[in-house]
């Protein structure tokens, strides 16, 4: 158990992935900043990307902003832990700076696709926490990429054809969150990521001394 309260007793253990996925508008962006805005002991993982960053993006904040080549070149040489083509456009996971938040103890967010998230479990299954974020309805998520202003109205369309696709995912997903509510997503949330820290398979290692100790 870890526990940003210093009255608390807090165990050592290694770092968790919380993995969420949605389709394009159903509301993991904005849940994913609610959630390192709240959580001192949660890091976000910076995907590089080659699609051009939107109005509202910063180089290096929300991704890692690079060329075709330089992707392949990361690909090629291994220093990537997952990689997806999703819109035309290319997604990938660093390796490098997970391996060392999770060695440390740290919990690293992923804000990725779903095939982004099945890669994740297949290579790192017993680190992966997934949540799948899904919309009340399809007219809702319409309404929200609209209200983004931030796409084309053609791919609008492209990304709700999408979803359809990517919503058939959730069985695939260890949680599911329906953003009818943004508060109450948020809550579920924070929930899951409480409960998943408190696992026992987690905190194993330092959980043992501690009983040692309380029994000896």
């Amino acid at each position: 158990m870890t526990s940003s309260d210093p009255k608390r007793v807090t165990f050592a253990r290694r770092g968790l992935m919380l993995v969420i996925s949605s389709p394009s508008g159903a509301g993991k962006g904005t849940l994913s900043r609610l959630l390192l805005d709240s959580d001192r002991e949660l890091t976000l993982s910076v995907s590089v990307t080659t699609r051009d960053r939107r109005p509202s993006e910063v180089d290096r904040v929300h991704y890692h902003f690079i060329s075709k080549q330089r992707f392949m070149s990361m690909r090629d040489g291994g220093e990537l832990l997952e990689w997806a083509e999703v819109h035309s456009n290319l997604y990938a996971t660093p390796r490098g700076p997970v391996e060392e938040a999770l060695a440390a103890g740290r919990d690293v967010l992923f804000d990725i696709d779903w095939q982004g998230a099945a890669q994740l479990r297949e290579k790192m299954t017993d680190d992966v926490v997934s949540v799948f974020i899904l919309p009340p309805t399809m007219a809702e998520l319409k309404a929200r990429l609209t209200r983004r202003a931030e796409d084309a109205p053609d791919v609008i369309e492209k990304r709700l054809h999408n979803a359809k696709a990517e919503i058939e995912q959730w069985p695939n997903f260890d949680y599911v969150v329906v953003n009818d509510d943004l508060q109450g997503a948020f809550e579920d949330l924070k929930s899951i990521l409480r409960a998943e820290r408190r696992k026992r398979s987690r905190i194993a290692g330092g959980l043992k001394g501690f009983v040692e100790t309380l029994v000896g």
